[in-house]
C-alpha cells in the first residue's frame, strides 16, 4: 500500500507540473512592469506570512501533548484560539480599516511572534495566552493583507483582471508549495537535528520578523474610511447595515462560511477516517500530497481566471457540487463496504478511496481560495473591506468551536454527511448569487437600448 502513496503524489504533481509548463497566452495574462514588481513584492510577503503559519500547525497539538496536557486540555486551548478569532480577532482586525491596512498587517507579525514565543512556556495559562494571540492573529491574516492588496492594486491603476493573478500565485506559492516546503523543513528541525517541538516556532518568528521587515520598509499605508468621526461601534454598525442591505454580500459571507466551516472540520477529521482501525498511515506524507492537490486547484483557477469570457460565479456552483460529493464519499462508502475489525497494519481499501476523495475536496479548495478573493474584491465596499470580513468569520468560528466541543458526539459518518449538506448548500447560494449578478449585469444594457429607441422615436 506504501506505493499508493508515492502513486497519488506523483500523479498529482505531474498533472501540477503539465498545466504549469503547457499554458499558452490564453491563459497567461499581460501585464505591465511596474504590476509585476508590485505583484512579486507582495508574494514574497504573503509566502512569508504563510511559512511562519505553516510551520506551526503541524506541531501545535504535539507539542502540548509533550507538555503533558490530556485531550480534553488541548481541546480547550484549541476552541480558546478560534474563539479569540471570532471576539477579539474581530476587533482588531476591523480596526485596520481606519487605522492602516499596513499597521494591522504588522501587527499580526508581532502577535504571532509573541504566540510562538508563549510555546516555550509549559504553564497552561501562558499556552492559553499564546492561543489568544494566535486566535487575533489569524483573523488578521485572512482580512488585512488581502484589503492592503486590493487597496494598493486600484490606488496604483492596476487593471482588475490583474488582481485575480495576484490572488492565484498566492495560494499556489503560499497554500501550496510553502505548506510542502514547511513541512519538510519541520520535520528537519524536529526529527532530524532533534532540536525539539518547538523548534518550528522558533523558525516561524523568525520568517514573520523578516516579512515584517520587508512590509516597514517597502509597503505603503492605506485606509478604508479613515474618517475621525467613526468609531468601532458605527463601522460594525456600517458594516452590518452594508451586508444587510445587499444580497450578493449576505450570499458571500453565507458561501464562505459553510465552505471554511466544512474545510476546518474535515481538517479535525481526515486523521480518524483514514486510520479508523489505527492503521499506519504517514501523516506528513498525506498532508504534502493534499497540499500539492491544493496547488493543482490553484493552477485551475489561475486558468480559468485569465479567461474573460469564464465568470468565477459560474464555474464555483460546479465547484462546491464537486467538493460536497467528495465529503459525501466517507459515508457512502461505510454503506457499500464492509467495515474490517483487524487492529494496525496499512491503510485499508477504503481508506485509498477516500484518499482520492480528499485529494478531490483539497483541488476544490485550492479552487476557492482565489475565486473567493476575486468575488469579495467585486463585491465588498472598499471603506468597510476588513470590517466586513472579519464578520464573515464570526460564524465560521462558532461553527468551529460547535465542532471541537462535540466532535465526539457523533459518528464519523454523520460529520462528513453534515458538510456534504452544508457544501451543496452553498451551491445553491452560489447559483443565486450568480443569477443577481447576471441581472444586475444586463440592465444597464436594457436601459441603453430604451434610451436608443426612445432617440429614434423622437426622430
Amino acid at each position: 500500500m506504501e506505493v499508493f502513496y508515492f502513486l497519488v503524489f506523483g500523479g498529482l504533481a505531474a498533472v501540477v507540473a503539465a498545466l504549469e509548463l503547457s499554458k499558452t497566452s490564453k491563459d497567461r495574462i499581460n501585464t505591465s512592469t511596474a504590476f509585476t514588481s508590485f505583484k512579486n513584492n507582495y508574494l514574497l510577503v504573503y509566502s512569508l506570512m504563510m511559512a511562519g503559519d505553516w510551520l506551526q500547525g503541524p506541531y501545535v497539538y504535539y507539542l502540548y501533548s509533550q507538555y503533558g496536557y490530556g485531550k480534553g486540555d488541548i481541546g480547550q486551548l484549541f476552541i480558546a484560539g478560534f474563539g479569540s478569532s471570532m471576539l477579539f480577532g474581530t476587533i482588531v482586525g476591523s480596526l485596520a480599516d481606519k487605522q492602516g491596512r499596513k499597521r494591522a498587517c504588522v501587527t499580526y507579525c508581532i502577535t504571532y511572534i509573541l504566540s510562538c514565543i508563549t510555546k516555550h512556556s509549559p504553564q497552561y495559562k501562558i499556552l492559553m495566552l499564546g492561543r489568544i494571540l494566535g486566535g487575533i492573529a489569524t483573523s488578521l491574516l485572512f482580512s488585512a493583507f488581502e484589503s492592503w492588496l486590493v487597496a494598493e492594486h486600484n490606488k496604483r491603476g492596476f487593471e482588475q483582471q490583474w488582481l485575480s493573478l495576484t490572488f492565484s500565485k498566492a495560494i499556489f506559492l503560499g497554500n501550496g508549495l510553502i505548506a510542502i516546503l514547511s513541512g519538510l523543513f519541520g520535520n528537519v528541525l524536529v526529527d532530524t537535528l532533534g532540536l525539539g517541538p518547538v523548534a518550528p516556532f522558533d523558525a516561524a518568528a523568525c520568517f514573520l520578523a523578516i516579512g515584517m521587515a520587508i512590509i516597514l520598509s517597502s509597503w505603503t499605508e492605506n485606509y478604508g474610511d479613515p474618517s475621525e468621526s467613526k468609531d468601532l461601534l458605527m463601522q460594525f454598525k456600517g458594516a452590518a447595515v452594508a451586508i444587510a442591505s445587499d444580497e450578493k454580500i449576505a450570499l458571500l459571507g453565507a458561501i464562505q462560511s459553510l465552505f471554511e466551516g466544512s474545510m476546518y472540520t474535515f481538517v479535525f477529521l481526515w486523521t480518524p477516517a483514514l486510520s479508523p482501525n489505527e492503521e499506519e498511515i504517514p501523516h506528513g506524507f498525506i498532508f504534502a500530497t493534499f497540499m500539492l492537490a491544493s496547488m493543482l486547484g490553484s493552477s485551475i483557477a489561475s486558468r480559468l481566471m485569465a479567461r474573460s469570457s469564464t465568470r468565477v460565479e459560474s464555474y464555483m456552483q460546479i465547484v462546491f457540487t464537486i467538493s460536497s460529493a467528495s465529503l459525501l464519499l466517507p459515508t457512502v462508502i461505510n454503506f457499500l463496504v464492509a467495515p474490517s475489525d483487524v487492529k494496525g497494519g496499512s491503510i485499508s481499501f477504503k481508506g485509498c478511496i477516500q484518499l482520492l476523495g480528499f485529494c478531490t475536496f483539497e483541488a476544490c479548495v485550492g479552487i476557492f481560495w482565489p475565486s473567493i478573493m476575486k468575488m469579495r474584491s467585486q463585491y465588498i465596499p472598499e471603506e468597510a473591506r476588513s470590517t466586513i470580513m472579519n464578520f464573515f468569520r464570526i460564524p465560521l468560528n462558532i461553527f468551529v468551536c460547535i465542532v471541537l466541543y462535540n466532535v465526539n458526539a457523533f459518528p464519523i459518518t454523520v460529520m462528513f454527511g453534515m458538510c456534504s449538506i452544508f457544501l451543496f448548500v452553498a451551491t445553491l447560494l452560489q447559483r443565486r448569487l450568480m443569477m443577481i449578478s447576471e441581472s444586475q449585469r444586463s440592465r444597464p444594457q436594457d436601459w441603453k437600448e430604451r434610451d436608443t429607441e426612445a432617440e429614434s422615436l423622437n426622430i
